[in-house]
């Protein structure tokens, strides 16, 4: 892809959360026909702050039309035929989300126009119910509708194998918020400054984040290993979370939100960063720090990103196992150092936003070639 990524794309998505605007910036980029980013606005309990402005990639506003709420929810977004039939794009890169009762009209009019659709999803994992073989045949029915299929692990790339994809046209795009570092890795002291570990926790302080789980889990170590827990961002559990510290951890530091050097800096002092509950997007950053990661398995995101060599991934809302991992990551300092010179290595070589855009551009070529 000398002359970059070929032909006219469009990518179809729910919503543009401000982490995902450089990805679609730098795939902009290396795209010289041009991308279209078509997204609507979030609903007030998704709790997604708003999407910063795309420099290079265009946007089309999706008119978003919820129905129902919870293990109900639908989307349709009836105006999606108009963005294509402005756009004509080569490839249309949607969403591999059944609950968009508006794909299978774009999946339609793109295939009609001889045109080339890739489904971006987190996996298919395999369904284990009463109902278990009637909703794998939907999901392979669902996914077979598209040419190719991007997904964000080997887990979830397994789990679209299971159900049937070939194998030759699934592709594996790292989920990556931030480019390569630019910067050294910093250099830490081979025990712990003061003889006291620091943790730190960055993101938004909302419920699905568990922070409670990580108060008590510090509350619950060995007085030896009492340690300093900073907890940087906002949001709605602020207040509660603060009051909890209060009775379990009085120790616990809330700095609020920080940016930039400020950010940085704290990055640079800590020796773990911890991430209890979802949406770890600070995961990649603290990496680019050097420091090894605890994080609660989720959707498959991270299963690539946090490995035995970098950190510890446990079971989600487990009290007892992150108390554990705990303890046992910060009885050896000289350990931590070294998982986290792997996580460095890791954002630096092989998870980073140039190798996200790298994923995308051969899952692109290899649709347009077929």
């Amino acid at each position: 892809m000398n002359g970059g990524i070929p032909g006219r794309i469009g990518i179809q998505q729910r919503v543009l959360p401000s982490y995902r605007v450089p990805f679609f910036d730098a795939l902009a980029t290396a795209c010289p026909q041009g991308v279209s980013v078509f997204a609507g606005q979030p609903r007030p309990e998704d709790g997604i702050l708003g999407s910063a402005e795309l420099q290079r990639a265009r946007r089309f506003e999706a008119n978003n039309v919820h129905h129902f709420s919870g293990p109900f929810y639908l989307l349709s977004q009836p105006n999606i035929l108009d963005w294509l039939e402005s756009w004509q794009p080569d490839v249309l890169i949607a969403e591999a989300n059944p609950r968009n009762l508006s794909l299978a009209s774009a999946v339609r009019w793109m295939h009609t126009h001889r045109h080339q659709v890739i489904g971006w999803g987190l996996g298919a994992p395999s369904s284990g119910s009463a109902l278990g073989g009637l909703q794998n045949a939907l999901r392979r029915r669902f996914l077979g509708q598209f040419d190719a299929l991007i997904t964000y692990s080997q887990l979830g790339a397994g789990q679209y194998r299971a159900a049937g994809f070939p194998s030759e046209r699934i592709f594996v795009a790292p989920n990556a918020v931030a480019p390569r570092p630019n910067h050294p890795a910093p250099l830490r002291l081979p025990n712990f400054k003061d003889g006291k570990p620091l943790v730190l926790f960055v993101g938004r302080l909302q419920a699905r984040k568990r922070l409670e789980l990580l108060i008590k889990a510090c509350a619950a170590l060995p007085a030896a290993l009492q340690l300093r827990l900073v907890i940087i961002g906002d949001g709605p559990e602020h207040a509660a979370l603060k009051a909890l510290a209060a009775q379990v951890y009085p120790s616990t530091e809330f700095t609020g939100a920080r940016q930039g050097a400020d950010l940085d800096a704290y990055f640079d002092s800590a020796d773990l960063f911890v991430l209890p509950g979802t949406g770890g997007l600070a995961v990649q950053q603290a990496m680019s720090h050097a420091l090894p990661v605890i994080a609660a398995e989720a959707d498959g995101t991270q299963s690539d990103l946090v490995r035995p060599g970098n950190g510890w991934q446990l079971p989600p809302g487990d009290l007892s196992a992150l108390t554990r991992t705990l303890e046992y990551a910060l009885s050896d300092a000289a350990r931590l150092r070294q998982m986290g010179q792997a996580s460095y290595h890791i954002v630096s070589e092989e998870i980073n936003l140039e190798a996200m855009v790298a994923a995308f551009g051969r899952a692109i070529s290899a649709v347009l070639s077929s």
